[in-house]
């Protein structure tokens, strides 16, 4: 009926492709520009003019990167391995025309949690493609403030993210739901105590977890209900305790489905799977739904 597999080692797809433009003129007091990198997770480059793959290197990256790769207007980075809170790795480009620019490979900025996935670099914002690039990050994070207003407006009023809190507030005996597994589990960096619920029309997760890391918060960025069979996307309501845990410090996640999401185009009731996605783009684990979780 359900399983759930709570391990940061078991990777996922990757989060939507993060795609970064950098103006240097934007920043001329800057020594070194930062760019986030992750483990395992390849960092693209981007400039105006081809690099010089000769004069092109890592600083002090013996045993932490995959050799460097210098192709054309393109610099490859890969990380063996996520660095530590207060582990900088210099780069040095140098382009064609023999100008050096220097970089600071720095992990993830914990209050977004998402590693560079590719970076346009431009030295003048006034060029074309740098107004371009410029252009679509601005109307990208206006599209995004958009959905997030209205995902906001949303859930103001729905009846899911309702129980949802009352879910991750403790007081279950105020929903409908009916406790059918708990389990728990540990891995290096968490330990997480799982409870599954059943419902009149409705079914529901929680999730309390414990953040065993010594120094690095433990969040979650994305929850991702789909049909087991065609991968179709569903809808779930999501509420948590804290938007991240600190070292030590413990919260609840709640997950809501209604009936309607285990409906297939025929209104033939399939199953589901809720996989639950952290900040460095890792799934840390998943839950198959069983149709009879939701209750006539």
């Amino acid at each position: 009926m359900f399983t759930l597999v709570a391990t940061p080692a078991l990777a996922g797809p990757r989060e939507k492709a993060q795609v970064r433009t950098l103006v240097l003129s934007e920043h001329p007091d800057d020594a070194a520009h930062r760019i986030h990198v992750a483990g395992q997770i390849v960092t693209v480059l981007r400039f105006e003019q081809p690099c010089d793959p000769l004069k092109t290197k890592l600083l002090g990256w013996e045993g932490r990167f995959e050799p460097l790769v210098v192709e054309g207007k393109r610099v490859v980075v890969e990380p063996l391995r996520a660095l530590a809170a207060d582990e900088s790795i210099p780069l040095l480009v140098t382009l064609a025309d023999g100008t050096e620019l220097s970089f600071l490979l720095r992990p993830p900025v914990e209050e977004w949690g998402r590693a560079d996935q590719q970076v346009d670099v431009f030295k003048d914002r006034e060029s074309y493609q740098a107004l371009v690039s410029v252009l679509a990050r601005t109307l990208k994070a206006k599209n995004a403030l958009e959905e997030e207003n209205a995902r906001l407006r949303e859930e103001e009023t729905s009846a899911d993210h309702a129980l949802a809190s009352l879910l991750v507030s403790g007081a279950e005996a105020q929903t409908p739901f009916r406790l059918i597994k708990s389990w728990e589990a540990v891995d290096a960096d968490s330990e997480l105590s799982m409870k599954l619920y059943s419902g009149k029309g409705k079914a529901a997760v929680t999730i309390a977890v414990r953040n065993q890391s010594e120094d690095r918060p433990w969040r979650t960025v994305r929850a991702k209900l789909s049909s087991l069979k065609s991968q179709d996307p569903r809808t779930v309501a999501v509420r948590s305790e804290h938007a991240l845990l600190t070292a030590g410090q413990s919260g609840t996640f709640a997950f809501v489905v209604d009936r309607s999401a285990f409906l297939d185009a025929k209104g033939h009731l399939e199953t589901l799977m809720l996989e639950i996605y952290r900040y460095d783009g890792l799934r840390h684990g998943y839950v198959v739904l069983d149709p009879r979780l939701v209750r006539e």
